[in-house]
């Protein structure tokens, strides 16, 4: 999932530029638009000033990104590529890039052409005069406050800062040369891709204690995949309830293990046996660290290396176990990813 954050001046073109990403598949969330539905909460007009003020104020009492973290877990929750708009705060910018595969854009223009653009859309937070509207921006601009807004701060960190004092033709070039660029750089790498396979199997599983799914692939091929259910003909947790068994792991925590079901990794394992499809040298993909005893399986048919999203807190036993045996494990989540911005 790619997350473009939109930063710039007021009346700029961030709008403009939104809307050239929609048409390329991207979602729109708006930090306008989350810090509005809390002034209607507050019961408070909805203007330039009482933006500020709330923005403000709720920066101090829940940390300098909490639009930030707000609009990132919306994200999330699509899935999908993503623009975060009106970023005004280095810290939001600094919670977006260590929590998301994070590019931040700025646009920019010439002062009296933005606020013919503003006067010409008229919004409830634009009409106001040329004199406001240039003290607006000044006092959104620097800050030596780390809770309140400094633009000028976060157009400094962009990756890619457009230019809007042309027509819209001319800002949506500048645009699509850029995003051709991006959209190629940022293609998913093979881990990547076959993790979004592993949640897609994932969502056949049948306990809702652990939707996990597995992959397993050889030479960029997938051989067989395989999800958390119980053995076949027999009742689904999902039907019937789990069958819990008390469980202490080394460091002496305490947890209540769903016995009912197939790991996903033994699934996919025990899907090649059927099929006779030789495991030696495969990578095998999975959705968090495999336990004891799928280690044990996937150390004796021969997978070379395992690739988890996440690391389960109860993995140390399985990670010595891949030491040992020469398993390379890698873990995707972990991963930053850099991109060639030139």
């Amino acid at each position: 999932m790619i997350v473009i954050g939109i930063t710039g001046t007021l009346g700029a073109g961030k709008g403009t530029i939104v809307e050239i990403l929609k048409e390329r598949g991207f979602v729109h969330f708006s930090a306008r638009d989350f810090l509005n539905k809390r002034i209607k909460e507050l019961g408070l007009e909805s203007n330039r000033d009482t933006m500020t003020m709330v923005a403000n104020k709720e920066r101090e009492l829940e940390g300098a990104d909490f639009i930030a973290k707000g609009l990132l877990d919306m994200a999330k929750k699509e899935d999908k590529n993503c623009i975060i708009e009106s970023i005004r705060n280095v810290k939001e910018i600094k919670y977006l890039k260590e929590h998301s595969e994070f590019l931040l854009f700025s646009v920019d223009a010439d002062i009296k052409t933005r606020y013919e653009r503003i006067t010409q859309r008229g919004s409830e937070t634009d009409s106001v005069s040329f004199e406001t509207f240039c003290k607006n921006e000044e006092r959104e601009m620097e800050s030596n406050d780390e809770n309140k807004q400094n633009i000028r701060a976060c157009m400094l960190l962009a990756d890619f800062s457009f230019n809007n004092d042309g027509d819209f033709s001319a800002l949506r070039n500048q645009v699509e040369q850029i995003m051709d660029k991006v959209q190629y750089k940022m293609r998913p790498s093979w881990d990547e891709y076959f993790l979004g396979i592993v949640k897609t199997v994932s969502k056949r599983a049948t306990c809702n204690r652990g939707r996990s799914g597995c992959v397993i692939v050889k030479d960029r091929q997938i051989l067989v995949t395989g999800y958390v259910g119980s053995p076949t003909g027999l009742p689904h947790c999902d039907e019937v309830g789990h069958l819990f068994r008390k469980n202490i792991d080394d460091d002496g925590n305490i947890s209540n293990h769903c016995v009912r079901t197939v790991h996903a990794e033994q699934n996919a394992i025990c899907q090649a046996a059927k099929r006779g499809i030789a495991l030696e040298g495969a990578t095998l993909y999975c959705t968090m660290t495999p336990c004891r005893t799928c280690a044990m399986m996937i150390i004796n048919c021969g997978i070379k290396r395992v690739v988890c999203q996440n690391k389960y807190h109860s993995g140390k036993d399985t990670e010595e176990m891949f030491k040992q045996a020469g398993i390379q494990l890698d873990f995707v989540s972990e991963r930053i990813l850099k991109y060639d911005k030139q």
